[in-house]
């Protein structure tokens, strides 16, 4: 089974590391944010990657390269496979430049060669950890047999929400979201490679006509995840990031 991770992105909330790197290649510890999403699917024993390049791909060639243990480039289709190896572990990596102002669903179509035989297969954001369990995520999809499985997640708290009466006191204060009710986009997506055709283009966004398109047909079924997923959109979340790994209590970490 394959994983196709969105990393062409310009990263633009969190300039202050990305002038010189995609967002994806932002380190959380030793290793990039995106080493440790290819971790989380290599405990579901996915190790076979469509990694989505554009904006600096070089940087996220050349940190692949630097594991690697064989290359092969293609020249139609833009793209580099390589071997690589990370301890013991062994990764099959296609590094694609899906172009530099493409959007998320034309990033998508751009690789449709390289998932168009499977089954189904694995598709998500190259800036986001969670504990999610995968394999349970690949089993839901498979039992209802659906076109997409979308994860949907408790947005994480960010701000502290305050309760002010009518003379600007403030009566209580508690981070909001925790015990919130609703639901958004995780990422982490299972995907038939029919849902390809209902990308148009390069500036079609996977969030928008797609997805609202296979709700509407009824083929997105969403796995609803409770426990731990966090985003890394701003320089703040990148410490919170940083500090769980440093303190050795990340949740997402479940491999030795």
């Amino acid at each position: 089974m394959k994983a196709v991770i969105l990393a062409g992105g310009l990263g633009t909330r969190i300039s202050e590391e990305t002038s010189d790197k995609p967002k994806p290649m932002v380190l959380i510890g030793k290793y990039p944010i995106l080493w440790h999403i290819m971790k989380l699917y290599e405990q579901a024993e996915i190790t076979d990657f469509i990694i989505c390049c554009g904006y600096k791909k070089e940087v996220i060639k050349k940190f692949f390269l630097s594991h690697s243990i064989s290359e092969n480039t293609d020249e139609k289709y833009e793209s580099t496979q390589l071997i690589v190896k990370f301890e013991s572990n062994i990764w099959k990596v296609n590094l694609v430049d899906t172009g530099y102002e493409t959007m998320t669903g034309g990033r998508l179509k751009r690789v449709s060669n390289y998932v168009k035989e499977e089954d189904f297969f694995c598709f998500t954001y190259g800036d986001g950890v969670s504990d999610i369990d995968i394999k349970d995520k690949i089993n839901f999809h498979r039992k209802h047999k659906k076109l997409a499985t979308i994860t949907a997640v408790h947005p994480p708290s960010r701000f502290g929400a305050l309760k002010i009466d009518n003379n600007n006191v403030v009566n209580s204060f508690k981070e909001k979201d925790e015990d919130s009710n609703d639901w958004i986009n995780g990422g982490f997506f299972v995907l038939s490679p029919k849902v390809i055709e209902l990308i148009s283009d390069d500036m079609t966004i996977w969030e928008k006509q797609p997805v609202e398109n296979l709700s509407k047909i009824g083929e997105l079924i969403a796995y609803k995840h409770s426990g731990f997923w966090q985003p890394m959109d701003t320089l703040r979340e990148k410490r919170k990031l940083e500090d769980l790994w440093k303190k050795n209590i990340a949740p997402w970490k479940n491999w030795k």
